[in-house]
């Protein structure tokens, strides 16, 4: 299972939201580039980088933090926040991102995903943020009326190789993820999924492994020091892409 520690940038610095709030927010770091450095120290071989500002704006507000981190070798990372049309995803596919994540565009208007599907295929991931089981949208601001498992089997079907399902509620309270969905997720066939939010103890990662899960999203529990990067990459059964 791969294992993709986050480095979300609000204003340029490297944060972490409690919830999805804008209002809780703590900052960790003051480049993202160099903590993309000291996760690959730890033996990370991919990142998962989040522009808060793109994704509620729109725009790509911390492009050129990106930028930077995108000049280091041997890092694959993939790009979300604010991707909503094919020239975004090219300016960062350009940078050396390989895998865009599509988020708000994908629920807003779905002929996007299915054309940026056909244009740059596997490196386009979609973001299915859950509110109480239901799609949320702009940041995590608005919730829709969309199930969001039956989002993540339409999109399958629509070709979309990789979901990165993330459970709002757990996300940044350090006290476990949402094992049940991943499990249900876990019994769709021809569809990567990446697990996201609250990620917390070790046990967690062994468990989504034993699922047959891809990847899993550690951020807060690791900038607070409550979850080992090392031992969580072992537990996933190393960095091996």
């Amino acid at each position: 299972m791969q294992i993709f520690p986050a480095t979300d940038i609000l204003g340029g610095k490297v944060v972490r939201l409690t919830k999805g709030d804008y209002a809780n927010v703590k900052v960790y770091a003051d480049s993202p580039a160099e903590m993309a450095q000291k996760f690959m120290q730890d033996g990370a071989v991919n990142l998962h980088m989040v522009d808060l500002d793109g994704a509620k704006s729109g725009a790509p507000v911390n492009f050129e933090a990106i930028r930077e981190a995108a000049k280091i070798k041997g890092l694959f990372i993939e790009v979300g926040g604010g991707i909503r049309n094919m020239k975004r995803i090219e300016d960062y596919l350009s940078l050396g991102v390989k895998r865009v994540i599509l988020g708000t565009a994908a629920v807003r208007d779905y002929s996007f995903v299915e054309k940026s599907v056909k244009e740059f295929g596997d490196a386009i991931a979609v973001g299915v943020d859950a509110k109480n089981g239901l799609v949320a949208v702009s940041g995590w601001q608005e919730t829709t009326a969309i199930k969001s498992v039956e989002f993540c089997k339409r999109l399958r079907d629509s070709g979309v190789s990789t979901v990165i399902y993330t459970d709002i509620s757990k996300d940044g309270m350090l006290s476990g993820t949402n094992l049940e969905v991943y499990s249900e997720l876990s019994a769709l066939d021809g569809i990567n999924i990446i697990a996201s939010g609250g990620i917390t103890f070790i046990d967690e990662i062994k468990e989504l492994r034993k699922m047959g899960i891809y990847g899993a999203i550690v951020g807060k529990a690791v900038y607070e020091g409550k979850l080992s990067l090392k031992e969580a990459l072992e537990a996933a059964g190393g960095n091996e892409k």
